[in-house]
Formats: C-alpha cells, sequence, structure tokens
C-alpha cells in the first residue's frame, strides 16, 4: 500500500506485479479469514482484538512481502484511489484488481479444505443446512454480514432464528454503508500519509506497513461489531464467491434477493477510498507543502 512505489513511472512488469498482487491478499485472506474461522468454529480468540490484531500483522507481512513488487495495494478500494488521486495507470487497475480477487479466493478454498470438518461439525450442532437460512453462521468465515452472525456458532443451543432476526436489527444498512465508506477512508488517508515524502513525521519508507496494519487493527476494533470491518471489496468478494461455490450459495451471494453486499462491501469501500485519497491530496497534502518549504 504504498503510494510512491504504486506512482513511479518505472514500474516492474505487470506480470510481476499480478503475481505480487495474488500472493499478498493470499497472505492477508489467508491468516485474516483464518483468525475468522478459528474464532466462529472454535472460540479460539479471546475477544475482538485478538482477530483485530491478526488483520494488522497480516496486513503487515503482506505489505513487506510484495511492496516492493507491487506496490502492496491487496485491495481494489485502494487500487481505484490510487489511479483517481496518485497517477496510478489506468492499464493496471483491472489487473491488479483480478489479481487482489484471485489471491482472495484461493486463500479462502485454502481454509475452507483445512476446516472443512469443523464446518460441518457446527451446522450440525446448531441444526443448519449448508445453503439455507441459518448457515450464516458458517458463511460469515468467508463473506461478511452485518451485524456479524459469528456468534450465533457458539454454545450447544440450536440455531434461532427469532435471536438472530432480533441480531440483524441492531444495525441497518444505512448504517453499515456509513461506517464501511467512513473506516475505508481512515484507512486510505493513513496509506497516503504514511507513503508522503514530504510528511516529515512518517515512519522510515520500510516501515510503514507497519502502521497501516496497526491502522487497521484499530479500525477493525471499532467498526468489526457492525459490520465485520470490510473497508477491502476483495477481502469480501473473493471468499464470498468461493464460499457461494462451495455449498452455500444464494446465502453466500445472493443475487436479485439482496444486493447489500454489492453496495456494503463493494461500493462503500470504493468510495471512501476515494474520499480518503482526495482528502488527503486536497487537504493534508497542500499543508505538508507548506511546512516543507519553510
Amino acid at each position: 500500500m504504498s503510494s510512491e512505489v504504486a506512482s513511479t513511472a518505472e514500474l516492474p512488469p505487470l506480470r510481476h506485479c499480478f503475481i505480487g498482487e495474488v500472493i499478498g491478499t493470499f497472505i492477508l485472506i489467508f491468516f485474516g479469514c483464518g483468525a475468522v474461522h478459528t474464532a466462529v468454529l472454535h472460540g479460539a480468540q479471546a475477544g475482538l482484538w485478538q482477530i483485530a490484531i491478526v488483520w494488522g500483522v497480516a496486513i503487515m507481512l503482506a505489505i513487506h512481502a510484495v511492496g516492493a513488487i507491487s506496490g502492496a495495494h491487496i485491495n481494489p478500494a485502494i487500487t481505484v484511489a490510487m489511479f483517481c488521486w496518485d497517477g496510478f495507470r489506468r492499464d493496471r487497475v483491472l489487473p491488479y484488481i483480478a489479481a487482489q480477487v484471485l489471491g482472495a479466493f484461493l486463500a479462502a478454498a485454502c481454509l475452507f479444505t483445512m476446516f472443512s470438518p469443523s464446518l460441518r461439525e457446527v451446522e450440525q450442532r446448531k441444526g443448519v443446512v449448508r445453503g439455507q437460512p441459518g448457515s450464516e453462521i458458517t458463511a460469515t468465515c468467508y463473506g461478511e454480514y452485518y451485524p456479524a452472525p459469528g456468534g450465533l456458532a457458539s454454545g450447544d443451543e440450536p440455531y434461532s432464528a427469532e435471536q438472530h432476526a432480533e441480531l440483524n436489527r441492531t444495525v441497518t444498512h444505512g448504517i453499515a454503508f456509513f461506517a464501511e465508506v467512513v473506516g475505508t477512508a481512515i484507512l486510505t488517508l493513513m496509506v497516503f500519509a504514511l507513503g508522503e515524502q514530504r510528511n516529515r513525521l512518517a515512519p522510515l519508507h520500510n516501515t510503514s506497513g507497519i502502521f497501516v496494519g496497526l491502522t487497521v487493527a484499530i479500525l477493525i476494533s471499532v467498526i468489526a461489531p457492525l459490520t465485520q470491518a470490510c473497508f477491502n471489496p476483495a477481502r469480501d468478494f473473493g471468499p464470498r464467491l468461493f464460499a457461494a461455490l462451495a455449498g452455500w450459495g444464494p446465502i453466500a451471494l445472493p443475487l436479485g434477493s439482496d444486493w447489500s453486499w454489492l453496495t456494503v462491501y463493494i461500493l462503500a469501500p470504493t468510495l471512501g477510498a476515494v474520499i480518503g485519497g482526495g482528502f488527503f491530496k486536497k487537504v493534508l497534502l497542500p499543508m505538508y507543502a507548506h511546512t516543507h518549504a519553510q
């Protein structure tokens, strides 16, 4: 997620960048969604912060692994913001997004292979059928829902549709959309600020990934109870697409009946990234330039 690398004219060959984005996004989703799997299926994480910091460290690792190759966008919303505000080449936008979705899809496939017995055990214990209402409690290991239904997978009592409906009433579509816009705007602003050479208090270039990861961790700590804290369309759509193909069908990808997966988890993060990047470029960057000149 380095604006400096992404906007440089002498980028590595596109095939190298494509592979870098696949690998970087795979790392992010394998560890991040892996923590969600262990939390939902095994109660392995003691509280939200443990999941949040796993996501944060996963981003740090992904950035340091592939940042020198592709810029480590690992997020279509960041790629769109880089295109809008930082000179990222138009002909690389779609290949980057395709690579990010592919990396997320492959990570979900690996996790499904590893956790299939645990998924079946939870579904049997809770009395839900994969692909039918109620199976959101395991589909949430892949795609995202608002509010997060993973807590309904705990305990030995059968799944309760009434309890699920009561939970769903706590977060409206408008709140979920707004939360994703705000969270992604803050994330993108920090990505731009941390990579800006004229920001005299920015960390060293090779340590900015640490602060991006910490930004994601604290955002998850605030927003995850509302929307599971997406901020990244590939993080949601790649695993969601896999889940739809792996048996969850319309529960994972409801086409025609519920478009909130598109509005909340694709459009809202993209809008937030464009807003956050624009705010940085139009408001903060001129202040940096003025301070640098003094």
